[in-house]
């Protein structure tokens, strides 16, 4: 479903990813760890054609991202390709960034209504089917404003399901929120995870989750992969020096 092949990528002088070739299959949850600044959210960012490749090419569903095929050469892309492109890719940030002047109903079928232009009344029916899966039926009407950080992300995530996507973006989804919240977020997302076939690429600094819920798990440091395993076997025993320190220091684990 994504494919990396010797992406790399510059700001200015400074290097923040190198070479990268990695997969993520179909339905497979894959999770992203590693010291901040470490090139992460960088992928992500790729990802949602937020920022754009120095070098190399990404694929989702088979398809190029960010180029195009012409006269048998790639060539980058145009705005009207990368916008097919994003219809199929969710991403749900650190910072829920709801509309406050909408309310929850509208700011999750804004974007289904505006970019797949579904019809109201079915995008509203399926916005109330996502409320009620991720415990928020009852907030239909309310404003960002009056919910709790928790109930936003839930929020968000529910916006982010909304429109359908092949592939599920998770950038340290629970970092904004109060240590008693985390939990139901982290349960939710797990929950979405067994009961979908979309396949997720996350980020996160909560270990215990990447233990539970991933497939794989790829350690970055300095723009690059130093391992990538199950997470039985990253989080039990890692190859890498690198990845031994890490653990140590997150989660007190040699």
């Amino acid at each position: 479903m994504i494919r990396f092949d010797g992406v790399g990528k510059r700001f200015g002088d400074n290097v923040v990813l190198k070479g990268l070739d990695f997969t993520v299959a179909p339905g497979e949850f894959v999770t992203l760890i590693g010291p901040s600044g470490s090139g992460k959210t960088t992928i992500l960012r790729l990802l949602m054609t937020l920022e754009k490749v120095s070098e190399g090419t990404i694929r989702v569903g088979g398809e190029y991202l960010s180029h195009l095929e012409r006269g048998g050469k790639l060539v980058p892309a145009n705005e009207a390709h990368l916008r097919e492109a994003r219809k199929r890719i969710g991403m749900v940030f650190q910072q829920f960034n709801l509309f406050p002047n909408m309310k929850v109903l509208r700011n999750i079928t804004e974007a289904p209504i505006r970019s797949l232009g579904k019809p109201r009344e079915e995008a509203e029916a399926r916005a109330r089917e996502l409320l009620d899966l991720v415990g928020l039926g009852d907030k239909v009407d309310a404003h960002p404003s009056q919910l709790s950080g928790g109930q936003q992300q839930r929020v968000a995530i529910a916006r982010a399901l909304a429109m359908e996507p092949s592939v599920l973006l998770l950038d340290e989804v629970t970092s904004a929120l109060d240590p008693e919240l985390v939990t139901g977020v982290l349960h939710l997302l797990k929950d979405i995870a067994e009961s979908t076939d979309i396949t997720f690429l996350c980020v996160t600094h909560e270990m215990q989750f990447a233990q539970d819920v991933s497939d794989r798990v790829m350690m970055f440091d300095h723009g690059q992969i130093l391992e990538d395993a199950p997470p039985e076997k990253l989080f039990t025993s890692p190859e890498h020096e690198r990845t031994r320190e890490f653990l140590s220091a997150v989660i007190g684990r040699a």
